[in-house]
């Protein structure tokens, strides 16, 4: 009789023992171990941001857009890739994981990218003439906010000029050259009133002197429009981007001049060089990117400007911090240029 018992309970014992707990039923064929997971792995959903760069770019600048687009996605908790190209084929693999793609010129087609796509925010860094859709967004697509960089740089030439003996080199009969004389001017102006000294009535009266080059002139008589600045005794000078080729600026430097423009043309330069008032297409992006992270897109901002290769020489600690204050002026809005770039 104990002996049954014993048969008896070890049975039971076996059993209980090959019953799965409670609340969990194994897949048949499948042990438990080897069971696929229904959910994605976290890379696959991870949030992912696309820079999309021309294959041609200038390597430094290829680097300075990886770095930072790399930099703006990591604090977002975004993967990252560079690419040259990207089909609408290319956004459907990816799926709903990508969320940001941001491209440099020229335009890649992003009209159809973004309705192929439009749970994905696209934004333009300096492409122009992109059209409105609530997923594309843009920031310098205008390009350099010339009214602004003249008007800073007549600004600046007043404050450093010697007797306020100041000019500007323009591009005649183009929109933007004309707009950079009047906004040269107004800087000017706003600097120091007409500059118009009891003791020295002549020549100060007669500043700024105001060249326009016409637009079809060939760049071989660019050097006798700065003869016309240097007759009459310019000591600094802003040229307008459009025709500041760099043996102009070396031409004008090496007759004395200093000057104040857009970029550096080169070394031989830098002791005339007083400043370079520069677009700043990084910084835009930097301030955009957490909205269209967010979703928001359909925006279009305008390019700021920033101060490089600014020579202390010509531009005291306490002058730059004038002309630092003009331009946040400019940049917020309380500082007008006058003029409808």
């Amino acid at each position: 009789m104990l002996r049954k018992l014993f048969i008896l309970s070890t049975i039971l014992i076996l059993f209980t023992s090959c019953t799965p707990p409670q609340g969990e039923t194994p897949t048949p064929g499948i042990s438990p171990s080897a069971q696929v997971s229904t959910t994605p792995p976290v890379l696959a959903t991870t949030p992912l941001t696309i820079l999309l760069l021309p294959a041609d770019i200038p390597q430094a600048e290829a680097e300075r857009y990886q770095t930072l687009v790399y930099d703006l996605a990591q604090a977002n908790q975004m993967r990252f890739q560079v690419r040259n190209e990207l089909s609408p084929q290319d956004l459907a693999f990816e799926g709903p994981a990508l969320k940001v793609v941001v491209v440099l010129p020229p335009d890649p087609g992003l009209a159809a990218l973004a309705a192929a796509a439009p749970g994905v925010q696209f934004l333009g860094v300096g492409v122009p003439d992109l059209p409105a859709a609530a997923n594309i967004s843009s920031v310098g697509a205008d390009g350099v906010p010339v009214d602004k960089q003249a008007f800073l740089a007549g600004y600046i030439a007043g404050l450093v000029a010697p007797e306020w003996k100041v000019g500007v080199l323009y591009q005649k009969d183009t929109p933007g050259g004309e707009a950079a004389r009047d906004a040269f001017n107004n800087g000017f102006v706003f600097y120091c009133g007409y500059c118009r000294n009891p003791y020295f009535p002549q020549p100060a009266g007669i500043y700024p002197i105001m060249v326009g080059i016409p637009s079809d002139a060939p760049v071989s008589n660019y050097f006798g429009h700065a003869d016309l600045l240097i007759q009459n005794i310019v000591k600094v000078a802003y040229v307008y981007p459009a025709i500041a080729t760099p043996d102009l600026l070396s031409y004008m430097a090496q007759a004395g001049m200093l000057l104040v423009g857009q970029s550096l043309p080169g070394e031989d330069v830098r002791p005339n060089w007083i400043a370079s008032i520069q677009p700043d297409l990084i910084a835009a992006l930097q301030q955009i990117f957490p909205e269209l992270v967010a979703g928001r897109g359909g925006q279009a901002a305008a390019t700021p400007l920033v101060l490089a290769d600014v020579n202390p020489n010509l531009l005291s600690e306490a002058k730059l911090r004038l002309v630092q204050d003009v331009l946040s002026g400019l940049q917020n809005g309380t500082i007008g240029t006058g003029v409808n770039p």
